[in-house]
């Protein structure tokens, strides 16, 4: 007996990176962002940075070069999902600016957007208390703290946190989407 499947929406595929220091509420727009696109039959994969560290990339550390590591493999993953149909959202810190700029020139159909909110509203978010441990001497090479980011010269959408409700932040991003013949315009989700 065949299974009816709903019918998945229709769209181009495209690489929503999601770029911003930790605890800025990227994966909080993304799991929005997410549903949203499901509601709207999209064909979706989600890679979030800390689960991709623990399947993909696993056994890399936080240097320059093991994050920039880390980085080109999730861009070359996702590149193989958005030549296939695929909204591809990608939630990483990636805080090097030309190794985000390398994956959008793999990836081609790439949407950049900074999660943006100043360090010391995302050190009042941390739940894992990973700032407080990189303030300690803890943990090194904490983005931020010890190493730097390097925010987007030029993203696609700039979503201020600290200024901006979530519905407000994932509107701005599924706007964007529609903006740029990613998705239909106008469909409701």
């Amino acid at each position: 007996m065949a299974r009816r499947r709903d019918k998945i929406m229709e769209h181009r595929g495209v690489t929503v990176w999601l770029t911003g220091l930790s605890g800025a509420g990227k994966s909080t727009i993304t799991e929005a962002l997410a549903q949203r696109l499901r509601d709207r039959q999209c064909k979706l994969e989600v890679l979030d940075g800390d689960i991709v560290r623990t399947n993909l990339t696993k056994g890399l550390g936080f240097s320059k070069e093991d994050r920039d590591t880390n980085i080109r493999r999730i861009g070359f993953v996702s590149h193989l999902l958005t030549r296939n149909g695929v909204v591809v959202l990608v939630s990483a810190i990636s805080p090097y600016r030309a190794v985000r700029e390398e994956v959008r020139e793999m990836i081609g159909d790439f949407m950049e957007v900074y999660v943006s909110a100043p360090l010391e509203v995302c050190e009042s978010r941390d739940v894992k208390g990973l700032y407080k441990k990189a303030r300690a001497g803890e943990i090194k090479q904490f983005t931020g703290i010890d190493d730097p980011y390097e925010p987007p010269a030029n993203p696609e959408v700039n979503c201020e946190t600290h200024n901006e409700s979530l519905a407000e932040s994932v509107d701005k991003v599924i706007a964007k989407l529609e903006e740029l013949g990613y998705l239909p315009v106008g469909v409701p989700a």
